[in-house]
Protein backbone atom coordinates (compact mmCIF):
# COMPACT_ATOMS: atom_id res chain seq x y z
CA UNK A 1 0.00 0.00 0.00
CA UNK A 2 1.54 3.31 -0.57
CA UNK A 3 0.78 6.76 1.47
CA UNK A 4 -0.24 9.38 -0.61
CA UNK A 5 -0.03 12.19 1.96
CA UNK A 6 2.39 11.52 4.49
CA UNK A 7 0.78 14.71 7.04
CA UNK A 8 -2.82 13.33 6.87
CA UNK A 9 -1.41 9.54 7.41
CA UNK A 10 0.83 10.54 10.78
CA UNK A 11 -1.79 12.56 11.95
CA UNK A 12 -4.67 10.09 11.02
CA UNK A 13 -2.23 7.62 13.33
CA UNK A 14 -1.78 10.45 16.28
CA UNK A 15 -5.57 10.98 16.23
CA UNK A 16 -6.50 7.25 16.09
CA UNK A 17 -4.01 6.77 19.19
CA UNK A 18 -5.15 9.58 21.31
CA UNK A 19 -8.58 8.41 20.79
CA UNK A 20 -8.16 4.50 21.71
CA UNK A 21 -6.31 5.87 24.68
CA UNK A 22 -8.74 8.02 25.86
CA UNK A 23 -11.63 5.58 25.08
CA UNK A 24 -9.55 2.91 27.16
CA UNK A 25 -9.21 5.21 30.13
CA UNK A 26 -12.54 5.96 30.59
CA UNK A 27 -13.66 2.25 30.54
CA UNK A 28 -11.92 2.68 34.15
CA UNK A 29 -14.84 5.09 35.26
CA UNK A 30 -18.88 4.37 35.33
CA UNK A 31 -19.55 5.11 31.92
CA UNK A 32 -23.65 5.04 32.30
CA UNK A 33 -25.93 5.82 29.85
CA UNK A 34 -27.78 8.42 28.06
CA UNK A 35 -30.43 9.58 30.26
CA UNK A 36 -27.95 8.86 32.80
CA UNK A 37 -24.49 9.88 32.46
CA UNK A 38 -21.46 8.51 34.60
CA UNK A 39 -18.07 10.00 34.64
CA UNK A 40 -16.75 7.87 32.06
CA UNK A 41 -19.36 8.94 29.36
CA UNK A 42 -18.04 11.63 27.63
CA UNK A 43 -14.45 10.89 27.14
CA UNK A 44 -15.54 7.25 26.35
CA UNK A 45 -17.16 8.71 23.26
CA UNK A 46 -15.13 11.39 22.60
CA UNK A 47 -12.00 8.45 22.39
CA UNK A 48 -14.17 6.50 19.96
CA UNK A 49 -14.99 10.13 17.48
CA UNK A 50 -11.21 10.64 17.80
CA UNK A 51 -10.79 6.60 16.71
CA UNK A 52 -13.16 7.00 13.98
CA UNK A 53 -12.10 10.60 12.74
CA UNK A 54 -8.34 9.48 12.64
CA UNK A 55 -9.61 5.99 10.79
CA UNK A 56 -11.20 8.17 8.09
CA UNK A 57 -7.69 10.62 7.88
CA UNK A 58 -5.89 7.77 7.34
CA UNK A 59 -7.80 6.08 4.77
CA UNK A 60 -7.79 9.59 3.17
CA UNK A 61 -4.31 9.89 3.10
CA UNK A 62 -3.96 6.14 1.67
CA UNK A 63 -6.60 6.78 -1.14
CA UNK A 64 -6.83 10.39 -2.67
CA UNK A 65 -3.23 11.37 -4.56
CA UNK A 66 -1.52 14.47 -3.21
CA UNK A 67 0.55 16.87 -4.83
CA UNK A 68 4.53 16.20 -4.04
CA UNK A 69 3.21 13.16 -1.70
CA UNK A 70 1.92 15.90 1.34
CA UNK A 71 5.92 15.22 3.13
CA UNK A 72 6.57 15.51 6.26
CA UNK A 73 9.11 18.84 6.84
CA UNK A 74 12.19 19.44 9.56
CA UNK A 75 10.54 19.33 13.18
CA UNK A 76 10.19 23.23 14.65
CA UNK A 77 12.31 22.94 17.73
CA UNK A 78 11.91 26.59 18.69
CA UNK A 79 8.29 26.52 18.43
CA UNK A 80 7.79 23.28 20.22
CA UNK A 81 10.03 24.40 22.83
CA UNK A 82 8.40 28.16 23.92
CA UNK A 83 4.76 26.43 23.91
CA UNK A 84 6.05 23.66 25.99
CA UNK A 85 8.08 25.43 28.50
CA UNK A 86 5.02 28.33 28.73
CA UNK A 87 2.86 25.30 29.52
CA UNK A 88 5.05 24.10 32.70
CA UNK A 89 5.69 27.56 33.60
CA UNK A 90 2.37 28.33 33.60
CA UNK A 91 1.80 24.87 35.67
CA UNK A 92 4.54 25.71 38.13
CA UNK A 93 3.52 29.54 38.71
CA UNK A 94 -0.22 28.77 39.35
CA UNK A 95 0.21 26.04 41.75
CA UNK A 96 3.56 27.05 43.01
CA UNK A 97 6.26 24.30 43.49
CA UNK A 98 6.63 23.60 47.18
CA UNK A 99 9.56 21.38 46.69
CA UNK A 100 11.86 24.40 46.18
CA UNK A 101 10.16 26.98 48.09
CA UNK A 102 8.50 28.58 45.10
CA UNK A 103 5.04 30.19 46.04
CA UNK A 104 1.82 30.64 44.65
CA UNK A 105 1.96 33.44 42.05
CA UNK A 106 -1.53 33.15 41.14
CA UNK A 107 -3.58 33.08 38.04
CA UNK A 108 -2.55 36.70 36.90
CA UNK A 109 0.90 36.40 36.72
CA UNK A 110 1.03 32.91 35.36
CA UNK A 111 -1.41 34.30 32.58
CA UNK A 112 1.75 37.11 31.85
CA UNK A 113 4.34 34.76 31.77
CA UNK A 114 2.03 32.13 30.06
CA UNK A 115 0.96 34.52 27.06
CA UNK A 116 4.72 36.02 26.61
CA UNK A 117 6.39 32.75 26.90
CA UNK A 118 4.45 31.24 24.08
CA UNK A 119 4.46 34.45 22.10
CA UNK A 120 8.25 34.42 21.72
CA UNK A 121 7.57 31.05 19.28
CA UNK A 122 6.49 33.42 16.94
CA UNK A 123 8.92 34.65 14.77
CA UNK A 124 9.07 38.96 15.15
CA UNK A 125 6.76 38.69 17.83
CA UNK A 126 6.05 41.97 19.73
CA UNK A 127 5.99 42.97 23.24
CA UNK A 128 3.64 45.98 23.04
CA UNK A 129 0.65 43.20 21.37
CA UNK A 130 1.94 40.20 23.75
CA UNK A 131 0.96 42.90 26.53
CA UNK A 132 -2.18 43.31 25.34
CA UNK A 133 -2.95 40.21 24.50
CA UNK A 134 -2.11 38.78 27.69
CA UNK A 135 -4.02 41.55 29.64
CA UNK A 136 -6.94 40.41 27.61
CA UNK A 137 -6.60 37.40 28.43
CA UNK A 138 -6.09 37.57 32.38
CA UNK A 139 -9.16 40.13 32.09
CA UNK A 140 -11.56 37.49 30.32
CA UNK A 141 -9.86 34.85 32.84
CA UNK A 142 -10.47 36.95 36.06
CA UNK A 143 -13.89 37.22 34.96
CA UNK A 144 -14.63 33.78 33.71
CA UNK A 145 -13.19 31.94 36.35
CA UNK A 146 -13.64 33.71 39.40
CA UNK A 147 -16.48 35.86 39.32
CA UNK A 148 -18.75 34.21 36.93
CA UNK A 149 -18.02 30.51 37.96
CA UNK A 150 -16.42 30.94 41.31
CA UNK A 151 -13.56 29.00 41.50
CA UNK A 152 -11.31 28.71 44.33
CA UNK A 153 -7.38 29.62 43.31
CA UNK A 154 -5.15 32.08 44.01
CA UNK A 155 -5.22 35.07 41.64
CA UNK A 156 -2.34 37.22 43.00
CA UNK A 157 0.70 36.44 44.25
CA UNK A 158 0.44 34.36 47.81
CA UNK A 159 3.38 37.20 49.14
CA UNK A 160 0.51 39.99 48.36
CA UNK A 161 -2.41 38.79 49.53
CA UNK A 162 -1.25 37.05 52.82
Amino acid sequence: MNIKSQKDFFSGLMFMGIGVAFAWGATTYNVGEGARMGPGYFPLYLGVLMTILGAVITFKALVVETVGGDKIGKWAWKPLFFIIAANLVFGVLLGGLPSIGLPAMGMIVAIYALTFIASMAETGWRVKATFILASILAAGSYVAFVLLLKLQFPVWPTFITG
